[in-house]
């Protein structure tokens, strides 16, 4: 079967791995679709994201559906043929868990797709994956596998918004970087009660997919725009960059929250804390998700809009492309492989 491998900087290769077994207590999933996330094209470019680095051939991807294949004797899951989002994460936060596990925050688990652990954790991209039972989450009737692949970005974005708590309901709130972890953002806050949401970004493409999501206003800084200060309830930044989070210290009013949802570079950071501090602003900062990717398959079935994020959809073997296309945030917003053939689609 075939895999997206990165080697070292710059050499992400397609490539013919073995078959795995089906696992003792577990399944395999033929993987259809599998989401490109900012952390695979970190893995592709430097061969490492944020403090891990990678040290042996690591199969990238871990927003990822597919269908059930093989299932152990003795295990109790999904039956062949299910369609299934798998959670990326062991420990694995049980199906319908209504209250936070804190699973995620835990030392010495494992992500799909990480060079964290020795050995790597094999990601996704790749025609068969071995994962528990508890990985899986079953896919409502009528959700189609390609919009389903935002699953995982989109449990991501709900997760960070709960994080707000109470701040959400019926505020004026910002996202400061509308690439597609910004556009979930956006639905997110909409789907937790914000009032009014304004988009904000350099470029065009991801404006007009947060438009589609649910922004109320969309501010393009390219085109010479600015953001307002003071005037929102909760900011959340989604780009992941200084610029960004300075532009969400200045737009967020006096008492108000931000969340830090997109992935600062590592190190020291030259950050305004003085403002934070007069203003009495709240910093959230978020981590992957928890328990959130029940309602993200959900919501996802409810609310057809959301099929906007994904903008292009590559072949496997065409993964180096792919690649390139959701590096240019100008051209993309979710950029999406097909691992194998997609049976909704036959």
């Amino acid at each position: 079967m075939k895999a997206v491998v990165v080697h070292a900087p710059g050499d992400l290769r397609v490539e013919e791995v073995p078959e795995p077994a089906v696992p003792a207590d577990g399944v395999l999933v033929r993987i259809i679709y599998g989401g490109i996330c900012g952390s695979d094209l970190h893995y592709a470019k430097d061969a490492r994201n944020g403090p891990y680095t990678v040290t042996e051939p690591l199969t990238l991807g871990h927003e990822v559906v597919g269908v059930v294949e093989r299932v152990a004797e003795g295990v109790q899951a999904p039956p062949v043929g299910t369609r299934v989002a798998v959670h990326p994460a062991t420990p694995t936060a049980p199906a319908g868990q209504s209250e936070p596990t804190g699973l995620h925050l835990r030392k010495g688990g494992t992500y799909l797709g990480s060079a964290s652990t020795q050995p790597h954790t094999q990601g996704g991209l790749t025609g068969l994956l071995p994962v528990t039972a508890g990985q899986l989450r079953p896919l409502p009737d009528g959700l189609p596998l390609r919009r389903a692949v935002l699953a995982e970005p989109l449990a991501v974005a709900l997760h960070g918004i709960a994080r707000l708590g109470s701040r959400v309901q019926g505020a004026r709130a910002l996202v400061s970087g509308a690439g597609p972890i910004g556009a979930l953002a956006v639905a997110a806050l909409k789907h937790a009660g914000a009032a009014h949401v304004t988009a904000a970004d350099l470029q065009t493409l991801p404006l007009q997919v947060a438009g589609k999501v649910g922004a109320d206003t969309l501010i393009h800084l390219s085109a010479g725009e600015s953001v307002p200060e003071e005037a929102f309830d909760v900011v959340v930044e989604a780009a992941g960059v200084l610029a960004s989070l300075r532009t969400a210290i200045r737009a967020v009013r006096p008492g108000g929250a931000i969340l830090q949802l997109g992935i600062l570079p590592a190190g020291d950071l030259p950050v305004p804390l003085a403002d934070i501090v007069a203003r009495e602003i709240a910093l959230f900062g978020t981590q992957r998700f928890d328990i959130e990717l029940d309602v993200a398959v959900q919501l996802l079935a409810a609310d057809e809009t959301l099929a906007a994020v994904v903008t292009d959809v590559f072949d496997i073997n065409d993964a180096q492309e792919a690649f390139a296309r959701a590096a240019d945030s100008s051209k993309s917003s979710k950029t999406v492989i097909r691992v194998s053939a997609d049976p909704e689609a036959l």
